[in-house]
C-alpha cells in the first residue's frame, strides 16, 4: 500500500481525534443494534407472520428465518429520469436473491424529489430538507426488523445523502447502494449552456430553449452533466458502498443487469457472514476519502453540506477547513461538465471512476485499506467492470484513454483541487474553483444586494447589471426558506461575464452542482436570517472575493458596519406545501454543520 500523502494523514487524523468521543457512541450504538436490536428473531409471531403475509414465493423461505432477507429501500418514481429504471428493480432483484439463497422484500419507498423540476421554482424550497425527510423514511423502512441486508436505490441529489443518513442509524447491516446509472449522451452540455444565455438574452425563443432541453435531457437515467447526482455516484465508489464500477453503465444494458446481479447476491453472502456492518465501513477514512474524490473530480458544492451530515450520522465531526486543506493537497484530475466539455459517459470511456481511484490510490491521496461493503478492499473499485461472455469481470486500467478528461496524478489538470474555503468580514463560504477560469479567482466590485432570485433577473433584463458587480442574494439559508438552489441565475451571470464585466454571486443560498463558470461564494454562514453580516449589506459596499487567499470581505469601516440594522428576512412560506417545513427551517443548523434541524435535534 502506498505511503499516505501527508496532508491526507494529517487532516484523517484531526478528524479521527475531534471526532472520538462521537464515534465511540456510534459504534456503541450499532454493536447494541446487532446484539440487541430489532430483528426476525426477536419478532413476536404475529409481527413474523405480519411482515412475510405477502411475501408470496418467498413466504416459507422467510417464515422459515433460514434464509438472508434483503430489505429493498426505493426512490422510484417515472417522472425523475435517473429514477425512472428503478420500477423494474423489485422483481429483478428479489429473482437475484433467490439465486443466491436469499430472499428480498421492498422494505419502503421514500420521496425523490428532481431539482431539475423545481429548479427557479418554490418547489425548490423543499429540496434540501427533502434529504432529511427521506432519512426519516429510510428509518420507518428499518425499522421493522425483518431484514439482515439491505439494498439502497437511490441515485440523484437528495435521495443517495438521505438514504445514507437514515441507513447509517441501522449501521449493524451491510447495506449496498445499487445504481441505474446515466442516460445516453444528448445534446452537449456546453451548447445546451450556449442557448440558455441566449434565452436569458431574449436571443432565443421558448420553443428552440425547450427543444435545447429535451435534446439534453431526453431519456431514462442520470442527467450526463457532473453535478450532484453524478457525484454521488463517484462519493459511493471511493466509500465502497457501490459493486466496483457501477456508477456509470448506462441503463437497460446487459452489464447493468449484471452489476445488479452482483450487489444482491454480495449482500446475500454479508447477510449470512454477518459481516462488513455499514456504520464500520463508513469511518472517517471513508469520509475523507469522500472529500478526496469530490475535490479530485471537481463534484457538487451541495457535498459540503451533505458530507458534514452524513458524517453526523455515523458519529463523526467534520468541517470545511478539512474540506480547504485537503484541496490544497489534492490536484484536479478530471474535466467534466461544468468544468469542461465532456460529460459522465465520455468520463466514463476515459477510464472514470476505476482509473480516478487507480492514481489517487497509487499516489497516496485515498484510504486504500478502508473495508467496503461492495469489495474486498478499494482496490477492487480501481478496475473496470465488463462481461466475459456471459460473465461479470473486471479490467485493470493501465492509463487514462482520453487525458483532455482524465489524467494521472502526476500530470493534472490543476495542481490542487476543486473547492476552496472563503473567509472574511463577511463570514465563511465555499466557492468551486474546478468550473471557473483562473483570471476570475479574484473579483473586487461594489455590491448590488437583492433579496430574491427573481429581482436578480428583473434587475438584469432592465440593464442594471451591465457593469462590474458583485450580485448579493441574502435570505436565501436553510433558516429563512430551506436554502433552494439558484441556478436559475447563472444563464444571467454568464451573459454578464461574457460582456467583459467582472462578475461574482454571494449567497447564503445553494447553486446547483450543474453551476460553473462565474465566481461564486455560497452557503455563506452565518446566513442573514441568522443574523449573518451579509444581512447589513447595502448596494454600493465594496466586495472582494478571493479564491487564491480565500477571502471574502467588504470594505466597510468595521463600527459603521456594526451598526447597521439587519435588513428583515421574509419567512412567509405559504403554498406548494412549504408550511409543513416550518419546523425544518426554524430548527435548521447551519450549512457547514450540514443544515439539518433532525440531526441537531438528535444531539448528533
Amino acid at each position: 500500500m502506498p505511503t499516505l500523502q501527508p496532508t491526507i494523514a494529517r487532516v484523517t487524523d484531526r478528524i479521527i481525534e475531534r471526532s472520538r468521543s462521537g464515534r465511540r457512541r456510534y459504534l456503541d450504538l450499532i454493536a447494541g443494534q446487532r446484539e440487541a436490536g430489532m430483528n426476525r428473531g426477536n419478532l413476536s409471531c404475529s409481527n413474523l407472520a405480519h411482515g412475510f403475509a405477502a411475501a408470496l414465493d418467498d413466504k416459507a423461505s422467510i417464515k422459515a428465518g433460514a434464509r438472508v432477507n434483503i430489505g429493498i429501500v426505493t426512490a422510484f418514481n417515472d417522472m425523475l429520469s435517473a429514477h425512472q429504471p428503478y420500477g423494474q428493480y423489485p422483481p429483478q432483484l428479489k429473482l437475484f436473491a433467490r439465486e443466491a439463497g436469499a430472499t428480498a422484500q421492498v422494505a419502503g419507498g421514500v420521496p425523490a424529489m428532481c431539482d431539475g423540476v423545481t429548479q427557479g421554482q418554490v418547489g425548490m424550497e423543499l429540496s434540501l430538507f427533502s434529504r432529511d425527510t427521506i432519512a426519516l423514511a429510510t428509518a420507518v423502512a428499518l425499522s421493522h426488523g425483518m431484514f439482515e441486508a439491505v439494498a439502497l436505490l437511490g441515485i440523484c441529489d437528495k435521495i443517495v445523502p438521505g438514504l445514507l443518513i437514515g441507513a447509517l442509524r441501522f449501521g449493524h447491516l451491510p447495506m449496498l447502494f445499487v445504481p441505474a446509472g446515466p442516460m445516453p449522451s444528448g445534446l452537449p452540455n456546453k451548447e445546451k449552456q450556449r442557448i440558455r444565455q441566449l434565452a436569458a438574452e431574449g436571443k432565443a425563443s421558448r420553443a428552440e430553449l425547450l427543444e435545447a432541453e429535451s435534446a439534453s435531457y431526453h431519456s431514462p437515467g442520470t442527467c450526463t452533466f457532473y453535478g450532484t447526482a453524478n457525484s454521488n455516484q463517484m462519493l459511493m465508489e471511493v466509500m465502497g458502498l457501490h459493486i466496483p464500477g457501477a456508477a456509470f453503465v448506462n441503463p437497460g444494458t446487459q452489464l447493468r443487469t449484471a452489476l445488479s446481479r452482483a450487489a444482491m447476491h454480495r449482500l446475500a453472502a454479508l447477510g449470512t457472514a454477518g459481516d462488513r456492518a455499514l456504520g464500520v465501513c463508513v469511518d472517517e477514512r471513508a469520509i475523507v476519502n469522500a472529500i478526496v474524490g469530490l475535490l479530485a473530480t471537481g463534484g457538487s458544492t451541495n457535498h459540503a453540506i451533505h458530507l458534514p451530515a452524513i458524517a453526523r450520522a455515523a458519529g463523526i465531526a467534520i468541517d470545511w477547513q478539512d474540506f480547504d486543506e485537503l484541496s490544497a493537497a489534492v490536484p484536479l484530475i478530471a474535466r467534466v461538465y461544468p468544468g469542461g466539455s465532456a460529460d459522465v459517459n465520455q468520463y466514463h470511456a476515459a477510464g472514470g471512476i476505476g482509473f480516478t481511484i487507480r492514481t489517487l490510490i497509487d499516489a497516496g491521496l485515498l484510504h486504500g485499506d478502508i473495508p467496503t461493503v461492495g469489495g474486498d478492499s478499494l482496490a477492487d473499485f480501481a478496475r473496470e467492470p465488463m462481461l466475459d461472455g456471459d460473465r461479470l469481470a473486471w479490467r485493470d486500467l493501465p492509463d487514462s484513454r482520453d487525458e483532455t478528461i482524465l489524467r494521472r496524478v502526476s500530470h493534472p489538470f490543476r495542481p490542487d483541487g476543486g473547492m476552496r474555503l472563503v473567509q472574511g468580514n463577511l463570514g465563511r463560504a465555499i466557492f468551486k474553483t474546478s468550473a471557473v477560469e483562473e483570471s476570475r479567482w479574484t473579483i473586487e466590485a461594489p455590491a448590488r444586494v437583492f433579496d430574491d432570485q427573481d429581482s436578480v433577473l428583473a434587475a438584469f433584463k432592465a440593464g442594471e447589471l451591465d457593469r462590474d458587480v458583485v450580485v448579493v442574494v441574502r435570505g436565501q439559508g436553510p433558516q429563512a426558506n430551506g436554502m433552494p438552489e439558484l441556478h436559475k441565475l447563472t444563464p444571467a451571470l454568464g451573459v454578464l461575464q461574457d460582456r467583459g464585466h467582472a462578475v461574482a454571486l454571494v449567497t447564503d443560498g445553494r447553486m446547483s452542482g450543474a453551476s460553473g463558470k462565474v465566481p461564486a461564494a455560497i452557503h455563506l454562514v452565518p446566513e442573514a436570517m441568522a443574523g449573518g453580516p451579509i444581512a447589513r449589506l447595502r448596494d454600493g459596499d465594496l466586495i472582494r472575493l478571493c479564491a487564491r487567499d480565500g477571502a471574502l470581505d467588504v470594505a466597510v469601516d468595521a463600527a459603521e458596519f456594526a451598526a447597521r440594522a439587519d435588513a428583515v428576512v421574509d419567512r412567509s412560506a405559504d403554498g406548494t406545501g412549504r408550511e409543513l417545513f416550518t419546523l425544518f427551517r426554524a430548527a435548521s443548523d447551519n450549512a457547514e454543520a450540514g443544515a439539518s434541524a433532525m440531526l441537531r435535534a438528535a444531539g448528533l
